[in-house]
């Protein structure tokens, strides 16, 4: 029976939230020796919610958000979508690239600043899918990643238009990255085709 986002249930979102935390966790491990200091992230929020209720979800269409945007293949297929508010962005490239925040009030993106995020991108894009490989066994690749720096509701047009005819429903996961006493809220959307979470369900024996 082909697999709908209406059929998940208490065992299926506890499974998936338990996917979350463990790549949270493979993604704090990874920074924190990427940067050579400690980084935590809180117990992500995992939620399936439709698409045309995201930009409520995540303050508002008109919100000033940069967005990185990979897809991934292998034995499961589908896209990811990495948002985090400017001001995080900007204060989460200056950690990675060792400098103050002096300059987190200009919106602007230079092309050193972009790799950093893009390579934010690939670091917690590559501790969730190998979160749910060491629970599946299933391999998966992600592409090169593709930043943007827009309003939310023209960063999530791109999947919207390109899933809508599948699917009006993602996995959506909100965690914080933690640096001593700052915090920078990131969203993660992540959007198997049908097909794949019918895969990933089997694999796990809930399918």
């Amino acid at each position: 029976m082909p697999f709908s986002f209406d059929d998940l249930n208490s065992l299926y979102l506890d499974i998936l939230r338990e996917i979350g935390t463990i790549g949270a966790g493979n993604a704090a491990t990874s920074l924190s020796k990427m940067l050579n200091r400690r980084i935590d992230m809180n117990v992500p929020e995992v939620k399936i919610a439709e698409f045309k209720d995201l930009e409520d979800i995540m303050e508002g269409a008109e919100t000033h958000v940069a967005g990185i945007y990979l897809e991934f293949k292998g034995d499961i297929s589908g896209t990811v979508l990495l948002v985090l508010d400017v001001i995080s962005a900007k204060r989460i490239t200056a950690l990675l690239l060792g400098n103050d925040y002096g300059s987190i009030f200009n919106q602007d993106f230079s092309e050193i600043e972009v790799s950093a995020l893009e390579e934010l991108g690939n670091i917690l894009t590559a501790a969730y899918l190998g979160a749910i490989s060491s629970f599946t066994g299933l391999t998966t690749k992600p592409s090169v990643p593709c930043f943007a720096c827009d309003m939310l509701g023209a960063i999530l047009s791109v999947p919207m238009i390109q899933f809508g005819q599948t699917s009006d429903k993602a996995m959506f996961i909100e965690t914080d990255l933690i640096n001593g006493t700052d915090r920078f809220r990131s969203h993660f959307i992540v959007i198997p085709d049908m097909e794949s979470f019918n895969v990933i369900l089997k694999a796990l024996g809930v399918g």
